[in-house]
C-alpha cells in the first residue's frame, strides 16, 4: 500500500526543534512530493548558520519517513532561507550549454509538445485542462510553460510560489491539481516581462527540462508559445519529442497559421498526432442554441486534408473562462466541459499517445 503524504507529515510532526516544536510547527517543510514509495523535501533553515547545525536533525526526518509502511525511498534535502542562501540560489536564462545528443528528462516516458500557429486560440487553456484531465484519469502528468514572454500557466494553475532549488542547479517542480508544474513566471514577478534574445530562451527551456526534478511521468505536457520561433525549434531539435498536437479555432484566419505550424513540426520531422478544434461553438445557457462564432468544421476539414485525427471540438465556454482566470482548470470539476476533456484526455491514452 502506497504510503500518503497526510502520513508522511504526521511522521514529520514527531521530529522536534530543542524548543519542542515539530519541523511542521515551524514551517521548514518545502517541495513535499509523494510519488508510489517515494518521498523527497526540502528543509529550509532560517539562515546557513543554522542549517549547518541542522544536518542530525535531517537525519532524523529521513530516518522516521523511511520508516513508514509503504516508503521504498527518501530524499531530504537541508538548504537555508535568507542573504546566505543566495549562493546557490537558481539563475534562469543564459545561453544553452553544449549536450550529447537529444535531451529527455529521466524518468519521463513522453514528451508532448501543444503549439498553434497563432495566439489567442486557447492553447494554454487547453494545455493546462488537458494535464488536469489526465491526471484525474490516474496518469503522473507533468506540465511546462514553455511561453517563457507570455507564461499563463501559474494564473491558469493556481500557483504563484518560487520554486525550491537546494543546490542552485536542481529545480524542484511545483504541484497543482494533481500536476507536476514548471514555469518561467514562477521564477518572476508578476508583471514583470522578460527582454531576452533568442540564445537566453534556448537555454532557459533547456534548464527547466534537464535542471528540473520531473520524477516519473507517464507524459510530460509542453505548452509552447504562438508561432513558429526558437523555442520551437530548440524543443524539437534539443529533445527526445514524442509528438506535437496543434490546436486551432475553426476561422480561416487561424487556420492559415496552424497550416504553417503543422509545416513546421514536419520540416523539423516531429510527428503530429491530432488536431484540436477549439472554441468550436458557443452553446446559449439560456435557450440551448448553437452559435457558430468562428465557422465549425474548419479544423476537421484540414485534419483529413493533413491525414491526421481530429483529437477533439470543444465549444467557447464562459465556465471555462472563469475557471482559469480562478486558478481552478475547468476540468478539475464536473460539468459538460470537465466531461469533454475527459474524453480528450482518455482518447489520447487509449491510443497510446498518453
Amino acid at each position: 500500500m502506497s504510503v500518503t503524504k497526510a502520513q508522511v507529515e504526521a511522521a514529520l510532526e514527531r521530529v522536534n526543534l530543542p524548543d519542542g516544536k515539530s519541523l511542521l510547527a515551524h514551517d521548514l517543510v518545502r517541495a513535499l512530493v509523494v510519488e508510489g514509495d517515494r518521498v523527497r523535501f526540502v528543509i529550509e533553515a532560517p539562515n546557513a548558520d543554522v542549517a549547518r547545525q541542522m544536518a542530525p536533525l535531517r537525519d532524523a526526518a529521513e530516518q522516521v519517513v523511511r520508516a513508514l509502511p509503504g516508503v521504498g525511498d527518501v530524499s531530504v534535502a537541508l538548504t537555508a532561507h535568507g542573504p546566505a542562501a543566495k549562493a546557490p540560489s537558481l539563475k534562469v536564462g543564459g545561453h544553452p550549454k553544449p549536450q550529447e545528443g537529444p535531451m529527455k528528462p529521466s524518468g519521463v516516458k513522453r514528451i508532448l509538445a501543444i503549439g498553434s500557429g497563432k495566439g489567442g486560440v486557447g492553447k494554454s487553456t487547453v494545455s493546462s485542462n488537458l494535464a488536469v484531465a489526465l491526471a484525474k484519469a490516474g496518469r503522473k502528468v507533468g506540465l511546462l510553460d514553455a511561453d517563457i514572454y507570455g507564461p499563463s500557466q501559474p494564473r491558469m494553475m493556481g500557483v504563484n510560489k518560487r520554486p525550491a532549488s537546494p543546490d542552485g542547479k536542481t529545480i524542484i517542480p511545483l504541484q497543482a491539481h494533481g500536476v507536476t508544474l514548471m514555469s518561467i513566471g514562477f521564477m518572476l514577478e508578476e508583471g514583470k516581462a522578460v527582454v531576452w534574445r533568442g540564445p537566453m530562451l534556448m537555454g532557459a527551456l533547456q534548464q527547466m527540462l534537464g535542471q528540473v526534478e520531473w520524477g516519473e511521468l507517464d507524459v510530460l505536457l509542453v505548452d509552447l508559445p504562438p508561432g513558429t520561433g526558437d523555442v520551437q525549434l530548440t524543443l524539437c531539435t534539443k529533445s527526445e519529442l514524442s509528438g506535437a498536437i496543434v490546436v486551432s479555432t475553426p476561422q480561416d484566419v487561424a487556420l492559415i497559421d496552424a497550416r504553417k505550424a503543422l509545416d513546421m513540426f514536419a520540416t523539423l520531422k516531429t510527428p503530429v498526432l491530432g488536431l484540436i478544434e477549439n472554441m468550436s461553438m458557443f452553446v446559449c445557457p439560456d435557450c440551448g442554441s448553437q452559435h457558430e462564432i468562428f465557422g465549425h468544421g474548419g479544423v476537421k476539414a484540414e485534419a483529413e486534408k493533413m491525414g491526421v485525427p481530429l483529437l477533439g471540438s470543444l465549444p467557447i465556454d464562459l465556465e471555462t473562462r472563469l475557471a482559469g482566470d480562478s486558478g481552478t482548470p475547468v476540468a478539475a470539476g464536473e460539468g459538460p466541459m470537465a466531461e469533454a476533456y475527459a474524453r480528450l484526455a482518455q482518447g489520447l491514452i487509449d491510443g497510446g499517445m498518453a
